[in-house]
């Protein structure tokens, strides 16, 4: 590197220049003061920022689908660093700056395409907006809406938003919806521009947008239908009753999905080991007994999917001589396995109630939120890096950074059929309810590869379709694996599945939102507080840290949509 004042000269000698020759140096400084490596805002390509909103998307939709709405709902428990995940224990933690931060982008998006007239743009863009302001109002209630994205524009309001009410957000979504569908309408031909390099959902297909929008759509009114069930049920039978017009997913070939490139920790899977060089984030992570417990009964292929079968299983008999505990090598139905051999007094002796070892060969799961995680069903090792071999780990897949099942489900068939399957048990005109459930049992199925075990799965009495939301909801809870937030959302509305709080949970029942943050609270103190007076007080919600977070902003106030309903508690 040159010394300093080597570097000083030259650019003084430019300025004593321009003293004498003003108007041509006051070029030749801006031109110095130009980035050359950067973008300019006012012509870049919009594709440019485009392929991060979609992709910053996706990733946020799996850290939250697949980490502690997971341990909400009960399919996933970690056995180390358990209290956000297990136990609710977040105390105002759960940030929304990452979504706001895509929403930035995904206005520029907008605003640029508007300017070059770029249709395609300016409805997948609509689509982004919906999908993530969508996740904001779901996961908080009120939050800031109609000048969230104004912090570039002088005066308080934009710097210090005030927070739309959640009904009017979910209004506002709606709306954009509606005009994503008329923008998106067009052959791939007729538009001027085209996002076929940089879409990693659709490869450029606007058919394929326009389904997803509708799709939302259909997700949104379904979410308001208790509060606004008119507005629900006209949206959902306007969309239904005309396919031309509004065409939505009802194949698993039109999912919304984004893998991962697997080239670095940012763009991989989270839970891989490629780039945890200790592979703490797989192997805390368990499968949760709840939800093992629900699919062994039915026969689920999907378990296999979404989890291994336990490394060792126990098999504890009377009929073993006295401190018996032994692991040996079995076959159990042509497959090689390990049994741990044990008499009833070893048991005893640990202190362990011979009702509470589960000896199921295959699966077994983690229940929630309890103490000593990694001891239990008799694993050994007492630290938080468990290593318990008789509870089910994730899947092999799950360690990898990359892979054909390794995706973002930003919408899929599944959840859409079972949205119409509601829809028409509600009474509502969206086609005959048993064929659109059967249709989202399908559609997961294919979209995990098991097409063919389809057949015999529905035909189980205890699968096939009763009429009942609670089945409905049950199912709708096991096709949402990596994306939980969604049952959770759905099990907040229904109460369904019935799911009951663990035992050193921070709330006697299982939460209902995320808490606003202490910045927020802090810098944009007055519109939080408006918020929080939004939020109904429950008989829960001075449980956990809510002492600390203010009894209103509570993970168990309930938000408008949850207002009056008596759903889910």
């Amino acid at each position: 590197m040159q010394p300093i004042h080597k570097r000083i000269i030259p650019i003084l000698t430019l300025l004593l220049f321009c003293l004498g020759t003003f108007s041509s140096c006051k070029k030749h400084l801006e031109q110095l003061n130009e980035n050359p490596n950067g973008a300019d805002p006012s012509t870049t390509n919009p594709n440019l920022v485009l392929s991060t909103v979609l992709t910053t998307a996706g990733q946020q939709v799996v850290t939250l689908g697949f980490g502690d709405p997971a341990g909400v709902m009960q399919q996933t428990q970690k056995d180390g660093w358990t209290g956000s995940h297990n136990e609710y224990d977040w105390s105002g933690s759960n940030d929304w700056t990452p979504y706001y931060n895509i929403l930035r982008n995904n206005k520029y998006v907008y605003d640029r395409s508007v300017t070059l007239g770029y249709d395609l743009q300016q409805g997948v863009s609509l689509v982004m907006k919906s999908m993530i302001f969508g996740l904001i109002t779901d996961l908080y209630g009120d939050a800031p809406y109609t000048h969230a994205l104004d912090g570039d524009q002088a005066g308080d309001a934009n710097l210090f938003p005030v927070y739309d009410k959640q009904q009017d957000i979910y209004t506002g979504i709606l709306a954009d919806l509606a005009t994503a569908n008329t923008l998106l309408s067009k052959q791939k031909t007729d538009y001027n521009s085209s996002i076929d390099a940089v879409d990693v959902y659709y490869g450029g297909d606007p058919t394929k947008w326009r389904k997803l929008a509708n799709s939302l759509s259909l997700r949104y009114y379904m979410r308001i239908s208790d509060k606004s069930p008119d507005v629900a049920k006209a949206g959902i039978e306007k969309i239904v009753a005309d396919p031309a017009t509004y065409p939505i997913i009802t194949s698993s070939s039109d999912d919304a999905l984004m893998g991962f490139a697997g080239n670095s920790a940012a763009d991989s899977w989270p839970s891989n080991v490629n780039y945890d060089a200790d592979s703490i984030n797989y192997r805390v992570i368990k499968m949760c007994s709840t939800f093992v417990k629900t699919m062994v009964p039915l026969n689920d292929p999907r378990l296999g999917v979404y989890a291994n079968k336990v490394q060792i299983f126990l098999n504890v008999n009377n009929s073993f001589p006295p401190n018996t505990d032994v692991i040996a090598d079995t076959t159990l139905n042509g497959e090689a396995r390990q049994v741990r051999y044990l008499s009833p007094d070893v048991i005893a002796a640990k202190g362990v109630a011979l009702s509470d070892v589960d000896q199921d060969p295959n699966y077994v799961g983690l229940p929630p939120a309890i103490v000593g995680g990694p001891v239990y069903n008799l694993g050994s090792d007492p630290s938080q890096a468990s290593h318990n071999p008789h509870v089910s780990w994730l899947n092999s897949m799950y360690m990898n950074a990359s892979g054909p099942l390794l995706q973002a489900r930003m919408m899929t068939a599944a959840e859409v059929n079972f949205l119409l399957a509601e829809a028409a048990l509600k009474g509502w005109a969206a086609g005959d309810a048993q064929t659109n459930y059967n249709a989202a049992i399908q559609a997961s199925f294919a979209s995990w590869g098991l097409s063919g075990a389809y057949n015999a799965y529905i035909a189980q009495p205890a699968v096939a379709y009763s009429g009942s939301l609670q089945q409905l909801i049950t199912q709708k809870w096991i096709s949402s694996w990596t994306v939980a937030h969604e049952a959770w959302f759905d099990f907040r509305r229904t109460g369904y599945p019935a799911l009951v709080s663990g035992p050193v949970a921070k709330g006697p029942v299982l939460p209902v939102r995320f808490y606003y943050m202490l910045t927020e609270r802090n810098l944009n103190a007055t519109n939080t507080t408006a918020a929080e007076n939004d939020l109904e007080v429950t008989t829960y919600s001075g449980y956990g840290a809510d002492a600390t977070n203010g009894f209103k902003n509570s993970a168990w106030s309930k938000p408008w949509l949850s207002q009056g309903t008596g759903q889910p508690w």
